[in-house]
C-alpha cells in the first residue's frame, strides 16, 4: 500500500513510535510499521481513524481491543505493547509479525492435505483455548485475523471486538458485529456470544482450510447469515468430492467429525470451549500420524459431544419496556397504545444489510362512556351516542398526535405499498454456477425461487454441478419465479463405431448416425478386400470421442494390376527372380533349342499384359541344341554310313578322297572326325574312296 500521502508517516508518537509505513487500512483503524526509538525494535502502531476518535462507541471498542489482548500472555496471540492517544487519536502497540495472513495461505495453497491444516490450526485452538481461560470471547475469528510468520508460527490477532465473557454488549439492537462467512447461528438469533461462538468460527476455518471453499455463500450478508441459521455445514470429504478433482489425500471421519462437532448450529451441541477443541485437534493429529489417514469410527465418536435434550431450550429475557404514566379524567378519551404482546429482542442481522422492523399491530380506540347531562342531544342519531370528546387543551394536544401518527403510518403504508408493487415483489437470482444442485436449490429458496432444471454437455463443468441459470445471477425475478438450473452432463462423448468391411456409403452414414464426421478418404490396393470396402479407420473401435470428430477411412481399390515384362531371349534364371519379385507365381519349363542358347528363355506364358499378385507366369529355359556323337563308318558302304548319320539328324555331305581309278564306295572317315559330339544338324563330311 502506498505510504507516500498518509500525514503520519515520518511522525514521531509520544516521542517514542516513529510510524515508518503504513501496513493496512480497516473501517476502523489504520496499521503501521513503527520503530520503538526507546527499545530499538520494529513493531505494528494500529492507529483509529480521525473521524472516529470522537465516536464513543468506537473508542470503547479500541480500549477494550488492547486490554482484552493485554490479559493475554501465549505464544500464538498477537502481544500487545502498549497504548496511548496522541493529538486525540488513540492508538494500541503490538508485536510486528513478519509473514502473511492464513486468508493468502488459503487462496494460494487450499484445498490443505489433513496433517499440513491441523498443524496450522493446531496453533488457533490454543490461541482460544489461552483467551477462554482468561475469559476472553473473541468473536471474529477469520483467515484475515490468524497471521502466520515467515517461520510457520501462527498468531491470532485482531481482538477488536473481543469482550470480557458477561460484560455488556456491545452492540445497539438490531446491529450485528463480526464477518458474515464465519458467524455462529447464536450471534443472529439472539446476539450472546461466548466461547462456542468463536469454536463455530474457528471451525468454518478449518472446513474452509480442508476445502478451500466457505461452506456458506450467498449473494448478502443476510443470504449468508440466513443460511448459517438454517442450513447444517456439509462434512469436508463431501465438499472435496463436489468439487470433481483428485486428491491425494483422505479425510477421515474423525476430520469430519471434528469440523461438525465445531460447527453444529446448536451452541450447546457443540464443543464447548478452546481447551476442549485442542485436546481434540492433538487427538486427531496423534491418530493421524498412527494410523496414516484411515477412519477410526471409535475416536470419531468420542469427539462428537452428546446432543441435548431437545426439551430444554435456551430462551431469552425479553427486554423490558417501562409502561406509559396513564392520566385519565372522566372525560378523556381512553387510547391503549400498549401493544397486546410483547417481542422478543429483535434478532440481529449482518451490518450493511437493511431489514424492516416490525410494527406492533395498533389496537383500536377504546371509548369510556361517561354521561354528561349538562350537553344538549342533537337531533340526529349520533354513531357514538355514549362518546364525549374532551375539549381539554392537553386532551387536544394528544389528539393532534394520535392524528399525525394516523398520517405518518397512511404515508408510511402508502411507502410501503409502493416500494412493495416497484420492488419488494421482485428478488435476485442467486449465482448458481459451480454449486450442485442442492445447493443451488438451497441458493435459489432463500431468495424465494422455484427450481426448474435441464440439462447440457459441458467441456469445462463437472457433472452433476451448475453450468448457468436462466433468468442469469443477479436479474430481478418476481417471488414464486421460477429459475431454471442447467445442470451439466459433463464432457459430451460418443464410441468409435466399427466400420471396417462395410461399403464406404454404409460407413459414412453409420459414423454420422453416431455424432460423428467422416474425415479424409483415402483409397488403396487390396489383396484380401474387395473394392469399394473399408480397410481401416483413424480411430481405434470404442474410443470416446468428441461429437462430430473427423473420422479418416482407407477404402479398398480392389487388387492391384500387375505389368508382366517380356524376358523370352533373357536369361531364364534372372527372368523368373524379376517376376516373382512383381508377386507372380513362376513356373519353369527346360527344352532343347538348336536356336537358343542354353540358359535362355525360349518362350513365356503370359508374354505380355498385366496380372495380379499370385498369378503365375510359365517360362521355358533353353537346354541348348541336342549333341550326338559322330559314329564310326569306316569300311561301310558309301549307303551305309551317310544313313548312318543321316539318322542322327547330321547333315552328310560325300566327298570323295582316293587315288584309284575305279570307285570302291567305301567309306573311309569323317569331318568332324568319330567320336566328336556336335549338334544335331552339324554339317558332317564323309569321305569315300
Amino acid at each position: 500500500m502506498n505510504s507516500t500521502f498518509d500525514p503520519l508517516v515520518g511522525q514521531v508518537l509520544d516521542d517514542r513510535y516513529e510510524i515508518v509505513a503504513k501496513l493496512a487500512r480497516g473501517g476502523m483503524a489504520t496499521v503501521y510499521r513503527a520503530r520503538d526509538l526507546r527499545l530499538s525494535r520494529v513493531v505494528a502502531v494500529k492507529v483509529m481513524r480521525s473521524d472516529l476518535g470522537e465516536d464513543d462507541e468506537f473508542a470503547a471498542k479500541f480500549d477494550r481491543e488492547a486490554r482484552s489482548a493485554a490479559v493475554l500472555s501465549h505464544p500464538n496471540v498477537v502481544s500487545i505493547f502498549d497504548q496511548g492517544s496522541s493529538q486525540g487519536q488513540p492508538y494500541i502497540v503490538m508485536e510486528f509479525i513478519d509473514g502473511e495472513t492464513m486468508r493468502r495461505l488459503i487462496s494460494r495453497e487450499a484445498p490443505l492435505p489433513p496433517d499440513r491444516a491441523l498443524e496450522l490450526f493446531e496453533q488457533i485452538a490454543a490461541a482460544l483455548a489461552a483467551a477462554h481461560e482468561a475469559g476472553v470471547v473473541h468473536r471474529d475469528i477469520k483467515p484475515e485475523n490468524v497471521m502466520i510468520t515467515e517461520r510457520g508460527q501462527v498468531k491470532v490477532a485482531d481482538f477488536g471486538l473481543a469482550r470480557q465473557v458477561g460484560s455488556p454488549q456491545m452492540t445497539a439492537t438490531g446491529v450485528l458485529v463480526g464477518t458474515a462467512s464465519y458467524l455462529p447461528p447464536e450471534l443472529v438469533t439472539h446476539s450472546r456470544p461466548d466461547g462456542r461462538s468463536d469454536i463455530y468460527s474457528a471451525g468454518v476455518v478449518l472446513f474452509e482450510m480442508l476445502t478451500g471453499k466457505k461452506p456458506h455463500t450467498g449473494e448478502n450478508n443476510y443470504q449468508i447469515a440466513y443460511r448459517h441459521v438454517n442450513v447444517d455445514i456439509e462434512k469436508p470429504s463431501e465438499r472435496l468430492g463436489e468439487l470433481g478433482q483428485t486428491f491425494d489425500w483422505p479425510i477421515p471421519d474423525y476430520l469430519d467429525t471434528l469440523v461438525l462437532a465445531s460447527t453444529r448450529r446448536d451452541p450447546r451441541a457443540r464443543i464447548a470451549d478452546g481447551q476442549e477443541l485442542l485436546s481434540a485437534v492433538r487427538r486427531i493429529r496423534h491418530e493421524l500420524a498412527r494410523g496414516a489417514g484411515g477412519d477410526n469410527p471409535r475416536l470419531a465418536a468420542a469427539i462428537l459431544p452428546a446432543s441435548p435434550d431437545d426439551g430444554v431450550t435456551e430462551r431469552l429475557r425479553p427486554r423490558e419496556r417501562p409502561r406509559p404514566a396513564s392520566s385519565l379524567t372522566p372525560e378523556t378519551v381512553i387510547v391503549n397504545r400498549e401493544p397486546q404482546w410483547r417481542p422478543e429482542k429483535p434478532a440481529p442481522v449482518p451490518a450493511g444489510v437493511a431489514v424492516a422492523q416490525r410494527r406492533p399491530e395498533p389496537v383500536p380506540v377504546q371509548a369510556s362512556p361517561v354521561p354528561s347531562p349538562a350537553a344538549p342531544r342533537s337531533q340526529r342519531t349520533p354513531v357514538f351516542p355514549q362518546l364525549h370528546i374532551s375539549h381539554d387543551p392537553v386532551h387536544r394536544r394528544r389528539r393532534g398526535v394520535i392524528a399525525l401518527l394516523l398520517v405518518l403510518l397512511l404515508t408510511a403504508g402508502a411507502g410501503v405499498g409502493s416500494w412493495w408493487w416497484m420492488s419488494g415483489r421482485f428478488t435476485t437470482v442467486p449465482t448458481a454456477t459451480a454449486l450442485n444442485e442442492t445447493k443451488a436449490r438451497e441458493a435459489a429458496s432463500a431468495n424465494d425461487l422455484e427450481v426448474a432444471t435441464r440439462e447440457e454437455y459441458s467441456e469445462t463443468v463437472p457433472v452433476g454441478v451448475v453450468i448457468s441459470t436462466d433468468p442469469g445471477a443477479g436479474e430481478r425475478l418476481l417471488r414464486g419465479g421460477t429459475v431454471t438450473l442447467v445442470m451439466s452432463l459433463g464432457p459430451e462423448r460418443y464410441p468409435m463405431v466399427e466400420v471396417v468391411g462395410l461399403e464406404r456409403a454404409a460407413a459414412e452414414k453409420l459414423l454420422t448416425d453416431s455424432h460423428l464426421a467422416l474425415g479424409k478418404v483415402t483409397e488403396s490396393f487390396s489383396e484380401e478386400v474387395p473394392e469399394g470396402q473399408v480397410i481401416s479407420a483413424s480411430q481405434d473401435v470404442g474410443a470416446s470421442l468428441k461429437p462430430q470428430t473427423p473420422v479418416d477411412l482407407t477404402v479398398s481399390k480392389g487388387r492391384e494390376p500387375i505389368r508382366i515384362p517380356d524376358h523370352v531371349g533373357a536369361k531364364a534364371d534372372e527372368a523368373a527372380k524379376q517376376l516373382k519379385g512383381l508377386g507372380f507365381k513362376v513356373n519353369v519349363k527346360e527344352e532343347n533349342s538348336a536356336d537358343v542358347d542354353k540358359g535362355r528363355v525360349i518362350r513365356q506364358d503370359p508374354r505380355s499384359g498385366s496380372g495380379f499378385r499370385g498369378d503365375t507366369v510359365t517360362i521355358v529355359k533353353s537346354l541348348g541344341p541336342v549333341m550326338v556323337t559322330i559314329p564310326s563308318v569306316r569300311y561301310k558302304s558309301t549307303d551305309d554310313a551317310k544313313k548312318a548319320l543321316e539318322d542322327l539328324d547330321l547333315k552328310v555331305e560325300v566327298k570323295r578322297d582316293s587315288g584309284f581309278a575305279i570307285p570302291l564306295n567305301l567309306a573311309t572317315g569323317t569331318d568332324p572326325a568319330e567320336g566328336t559330339e556336335v549338334a544335331v544338324g552339324t554339317k558332317v563330311t564323309l569321305y569315300v574312296a
